[in-house]
């Protein structure tokens, strides 16, 4: 989809040929002596369109205007959320029309955050999927016109918006793919692939250069597999060398089926997603690539599945982590932190201002929180408010969860410094407390998605997120500075 911001101009506002044409109403509404006035007054008047927020109303070649289609939307005092609802069902309208030009405009000068929420809007209610389908139709829509007042303090606003929906789109087709299209090599390809973009570089780590490293808890989880693993380093240099980087770590198994602690059947395919925390990095570097920020990002991915063979780790096995310190592997099924870990202390070689870590990491989390916020784990009190305030700004939403010292005491076991499980109380803490232990040299921040990270049933797929989330929070480091 191509993108573009127009100023309002009611007068050749009418005569803009369009096959949608898609107006937010708002409460404080109040007609001109345009066509498109004309229109929403009439409606309003007649009751076909009710004033009140989630109401909409279809019109084919409505007189008076160049358009195919006018959707007329009422999003009540037009906040962002209103603003996003509203998008979700208008293109439930639209959709067997299969538009190829959409207008959205704006009668009133909008926030930042409801322009964003009407961009990410659209292009949620139209993605769609065809990489594994043999006759797939893929979204119709081509262009849209996003039509504001006052449109040049929103040109800001606006291209965030476009690039985080690039990312997304990104995170949401890696996340998407079939295990089969979608393996370790697969992702270390789309990082090559990103490395074509300004001022971004890749290098790609494999078996024999991490077993030289000795990253030996990310060798235990993907020996089971025929997969060889890949360590995936991105980097993005928008500003000096010198300039300390934010580190990005994805958990990148690109299928989990538990290991030796095998999961059960039901809904194993879903266990696909499980490397969305690597599909958000990628997504995030590819949103860096159109806005060129003056800072400094590391992406790092270790990626790999999860499988069971004759080779796999099995439960009770003690393994040493590049950090020096083993780890008893009581639970082979809580394998994502065991990449992580590894990769958390090859973030230290950085000197990063900030490091986060992005992952599916348990279900814990999503009996905690649901799928409306990630889970967010920080001692750093200053790293944890930007990312919290990041959450509100992109509508990408993530809470605060404790870390008290004594969540750590079910990791202690008799035969290695640490174990990998704490038991099912608690599990998303403990495992965060476990992640804690490779993190003392630098700020760090963990992001639990799994809540967050894909949707079930009839509507199963990807989110893409928290790449919004993440692209806030560094659009904000470049806004303020070299400052996490």
């Amino acid at each position: 989809m191509n993108f573009a911001l127009k100023p309002l101009d009611l007068h050749s506002f009418s005569t803009e040929k369009t096959d949608a044409l898609l107006i937010f109403v708002t409460s404080a509404f109040k007609p001109n002596k345009d066509a498109a006035s004309a229109w929403i007054a009439k409606v309003l008047k007649s009751g076909d369109l009710a004033p009140k927020s989630g109401e909409a109303l279809a019109i084919f070649q409505p007189d008076g205007l160049a358009c195919s289609r006018l959707l007329l939307m009422h999003v009540g005092d037009g906040g962002a959320i209103e603003v996003r609802k509203a998008l979700s069902g208008a293109m439930g309208l639209l959709k067997a029309a299969k538009p190829k030009a959409v207008t959205l405009c704006f009668l009133h000068t909008p926030t930042p955050q409801s322009l964003r929420a009407a961009i990410t809007g659209l292009a949620e209610a139209t993605y769609v999927y065809t990489a594994t389908k043999s006759k797939a139709e893929g979204c119709s829509v081509q262009t849209v016109s996003c039509v504001v007042p006052n449109e040049p303090s929103l040109r800001f606003d606006f291209d965030r918006a476009v690039a985080a929906v690039a990312g997304i789109e990104l995170a949401k087709e890696w996340g998407n793919r079939p295990a089969n299209h979608a393996t370790p090599s697969h992702l270390a390809d789309a990082a090559r692939e990103l490395a074509k973009l300004p001022n971004i570089k890749c290098k790609i780590l494999g078996p024999k250069e991490v077993a030289k490293l000795g990253m030996g808890a990310f060798q235990a989880v993907a020996q089971g597999s025929e997969e060889p693993l890949r360590f995936i380093v991105l980097r993005y240099g928008g500003a000096a060398k010198s300039t300390a980087p934010v580190v990005l770590v994805g958990k990148g198994i690109t299928f989990d089926s538990g290991g030796i602690s095998i999961k059960p059947a039901a809904e194993m395919d879903e266990m696909k997603f499980d490397m969305c925390g690597a599909a958000s990095v990628l997504g995030v570097f590819r949103a860096l690539a159109d806005l060129q920020p003056g800072i400094n990002v590391v992406g790092l991915i270790p990626s790999c599945e999860n499988l069971l063979s004759g080779r796999a780790v099995k439960p009770g096995d003690v393994v040493t982590s590049l950090s020096g310190q083993t780890i008893e592997i009581l639970n082979t099924d809580a394998e994502g932190r065991l990449v992580l870990c590894d990769a958390l202390t090859y973030s230290e070689r950085f000197k990063p201002q900030a490091v986060i870590d992005i992952a599916t990491l348990t279900g814990a989390c999503v009996i905690a929180l649901g799928a409306v916020r990630s889970g967010l784990f920080s001692v750093d009190q200053a790293l944890a408010k930007a990312l919290l305030q990041a959450g509100e700004s992109s509508l990408d939403l993530c809470w605060q969860m404790p870390l008290d010292v004594d969540y750590a005491e079910g990791l202690k076991t008799n035969f290695a410094d640490i174990a990998n499980v704490a038991g099912r109380p608690g599990g998303a803490i403990t495992a965060a407390k476990f992640l804690q232990k490779f993190t003392a040299k630098f700020p760090w921040a963990h992001l639990d998605i799994a809540g967050t990270a894909w949707k079930g049933g009839k509507v199963k797929g990807a989110t893409g997120r928290p790449v919004g989330l993440l692209v806030d929070y560094l659009m904000a480091i470049d806004a303020q500075g070299d400052k996490p």
